[in-house]
């Protein structure tokens, strides 16, 4: 079909198509123009404490985390927090110089108990009463730190909690946004996971895959789109993004703007 003009599109009665497929491609473009505003605008210059409770997290992620965690703002506080007595974490001091992590040494006064995470809460109290941070992102998979992240944002600070995918739901729903280490580095290897004895037998059961969507994830997609739906049926992918956070749904960035979210 050779169309020279509008009158060619006129004589065949295809004009309301024309335009009709020229606003499409406007709109399209301006969703994605939006999207790509707000995921990366919205938190660029907050100033972030990065806390690490090495007892139950991977050292293998560290590089794919602290990229992750570049997205909302800058570290500015970096400290990990173990018994570095103990074989466990041995892992961990092979990175915390490349990555520029300090490390704070706590005993483990009894067996089978994990001091750090009490040092973990004091030093994090502490940075919040300096006012130099405007968020803390924690590094567990321990739902122990739920209060603290409630705590921290009360006090108005955004809380990212980066963990495992068995991390428990009490903690993943504290925290502003709650990122899985197995999607930023899904091919670490069994020996680089640093497991807390106390878990070693809990660690062993297999988790569901996580390319399967279950369900309850499809319907809060459709339900959020059609509350922000405009009168066309168009949701903007930013502001859709925004909705399923405050609606506690525990999704990466990566794999929303991967879905259709538009009708």
């Amino acid at each position: 079909m050779n169309i020279q003009n509008i009158n060619d599109l006129q004589i065949m009665g295809l004009t309301d198509y024309y335009i009709q497929l020229c606003t499409s491609v406007t709109a399209v473009k301006i969703l994605i123009n939006k999207s790509t505003l707000n995921f990366t605008e919205m938190d660029k210059d907050l100033k972030l404490a990065v806390l690490i409770d090495a007892d139950n997290v991977p050292y293998g992620h560290i590089k794919e985390m602290f990229e992750e965690i570049a997205k909302y703002g800058t570290p500015t506080f970096k400290r990990i927090y173990a018994d570095w007595t103990r074989t466990s974490v041995s892992g961990w001091k092979k990175v915390l110089l490349d990555h520029a992590i300090t490390p704070i040494q706590q005993y483990s006064y009894t067996s089978g108990k994990n001091s750090s995470d009490s040092a973990l809460i004091i030093d994090a109290m502490d940075i919040l009463y300096t006012g130099k941070v405007d968020g803390f992102c924690i590094v567990s998979s321990d739902s122990d730190f739920t209060r603290l992240a409630t705590r921290l944002r009360e006090a108005g600070m955004k809380v990212i909690g980066i963990g495992e995918k068995k991390t428990l739901k009490p903690f993943i729903t504290a925290c502003d946004k709650f990122i899985y280490i197995e999607i930023l580095n899904p091919g670490v290897t069994a020996g680089d996971m640093a497991v807390p004895e106390t878990e070693a037998a809990a660690s062993s059961t297999k988790t569901p895959p996580l390319s399967k969507v279950d369900n309850g994830i499809i319907k809060l997609f459709s339900d959020s789109i059609g509350d922000l739906a405009d009168e066309s049926g168009w949701a903007y992918l930013g502001d859709l993004g925004s909705l399923m956070m405050k609606k506690k749904l525990i999704l990466m960035p990566e794999t929303m703007a991967s879905q259709n979210c538009c009708h």
